[in-house]
């Protein structure tokens, strides 16, 4: 009998005798059903891919560690930001937003940037973008707006038509489509670009005083972007150029690290600022609510097995810990909502006990489910309130309190101005960084076929700065519409 270890198994642990060729009558065949290792290896292989993400599919990941550099105890309880120098485990996963499993990297689309915190408190996600704003603020839009971005039901392919149909129609897109066409639409490299939570959130301190709060994660590589003829030239001889870029650097020991900032809000200032500080496509000036350091993000170890750990790793805004909230923001309470369920259906409901997910501890009445794989609890008791000295809940941990006024109906922001911002930006940039804006957007709508949907971009355009609009109007040799 044969004593070595690393026999090639069944995934029951039966030795397998022959890995070369299957079990059939005779040389010829047929191929009998009784050779269970054949069939075992063929239906284990036809479910090897769980399905894709349906946004952000294809991405690279990374383990780290975030240190505290600045304690802002006094503004959240939040355990891993207690102290100056507290480390706390992490991992993030970069990814674009569009394009399938198997798309270029160096495409012109928001970057995502997910970033779990392994707390002794349980998992903290922060599931934002390289970019502070988004294309829309209500969350009943989203599956119309990735619709778009998606490929035409009958051709196959991208559809600029419906692209700018949308936006067209969706003002509120104007800020991030000025953005994305801007210089940082296509990053360098993931190590050379900032992220952003986006949404405004919740601080909470010990004593119950709340603020608002919106993340910044600035590179400390500094932000360097990628023309657009070699992010073109790159995707065609290396479409894996970021991800293999990211592995390399934290290989070779050039570990990349970004510094978190907040902007800190008073709650009281939601009531009266310029702009609604819940509306994910606008931003809190700087000069209003200044940068304040709170710790550093470090990129040390790659990971071991990508699917495992990259293509299994789930994140969920909802995801939070005590001394951290939501807000009113739109987008981000259907978010809440909307990650947890994709996971469930992508990966399975027993996702969050999978190694790259599972938090530090977990002790509640969550039994049983498809491809339960711990010890399921036991014999513990599996209900509450019970007097088996089961797990009971933290009341100094509940959500604070915050008023609700109004009517239950379906009601837009009251904010409608979609063009200061978006100018603003557009004013910011240099003489020259507007001239590869305009190229790039005047390049991006010449496909469009109809020439109603790109003059009514072109009006947003004009309505956010008038040389914008002229500009891109004169692109497309068209007009600037009369009634701007």
């Amino acid at each position: 009998m044969s004593t070595n270890r690393n026999n090639l198994t069944t995934s029951w642990g039966a030795p397998v005798g022959d890995n070369q060729n299957s079990m059939t009558a005779g040389s010829r065949g047929p191929t009998l059903i009784q050779d269970v290792h054949l069939l075992e290896k063929l239906a284990h292989f036809n479910r090897e891919r769980v399905p894709e993400r349906v946004v952000h599919a294809k991405g690279a990941g990374a383990h780290g560690y975030f240190e505290v550099t600045n304690d802002l105890s006094n503004y959240t309880k939040a355990n891993f930001l207690s102290e100056v120098g507290k480390r706390t485990p992490m991992f993030i996963r970069f990814s674009t937003v569009a394009g399938e499993l198997g798309s270029a990297d160096t495409v012109r689309d928001p970057r995502g940037f997910a970033v779990k915190f392994y707390t002794e408190e349980g998992n903290y996600d922060i599931v934002g973008n390289n970019t502070p704003i988004f294309f829309i603020r209500d969350a009943i839009k989203f599956p119309d707006f990735i619709h778009t971005q998606k490929r035409h039901p009958q051709t196959h392919l991208k559809d600029p038509n419906a692209i700018w149909d949308f936006w067209s129609l969706s003002p509120e897109a104007l800020h991030q489509v000025t953005y994305l066409m801007g210089d940082r639409g296509i990053p360098a490299t993931l190590r050379h670009m900032n992220g952003y939570g986006s949404h405004t959130f919740k601080w909470v301190n010990q004593d119950g005083d709340g603020v608002w709060v919106k993340y910044h994660f600035k590179a400390d590589q500094g932000v360097t972007n990628m023309a657009p003829d070699v992010a073109a030239k790159i995707a065609g001889e290396n479409p894996d150029y970021h991800t293999e870029d990211l592995f390399n650097a934290i290989e070779n020991g050039d570990f990349p690290s970004w510094t978190l900032h907040v902007q800190i809000m008073p709650l009281e200032d939601a009531d009266t600022y310029r702009f609604d500080p819940f509306d994910v496509t606008k931003v809190w000036s700087h000069k209003d609510y200044p940068l304040i350091e709170v710790g550093r993000m470090t990129l040390n170890r790659n990971p071991e097995n990508y699917f495992a750990e990259v293509e299994q790793a789930t994140f969920s805004p909802g995801n939070f810990v005590p001394g951290i909230e939501a807000s009113p923001d739109k987008m981000l309470q259907g978010r809440i909502f909307a990650y947890a369920d994709a996971h469930r259906y992508r990966v399975g409901v027993q996702h969050n006990q999978l190694p790259i997910n599972r938090p530090k501890s977990v002790n509640n009445y969550q039994r049983d489910g498809q491809m339960r794989f711990d010890g399921n609890g036991g014999r513990s008791v599996y209900y509450e309130p019970n007097s088996l000295n089961g797990p009971t809940e933290a009341p100094e941990h509940k959500q604070t309190a915050f008023p609700i006024t109004g009517l239950a109906e379906e009601v837009p922001y009251d904010h409608n101005d979609h063009y200061t911002q978006a100018g603003n930006l557009f004013r910011l940039m240099s003489a020259e960084e507007q001239s590869r804006l305009i190229a790039t957007v005047v390049g991006a709508m010449k496909p469009v076929e109809r020439d109603d949907i790109k003059l009514r971009q072109i009006a947003h355009f004009s309505k956010a700065d008038a040389e914008y609009g002229r500009r891109v109007a004169e692109g497309l040799g068209l007009s600037v519409p009369q009634e701007v």
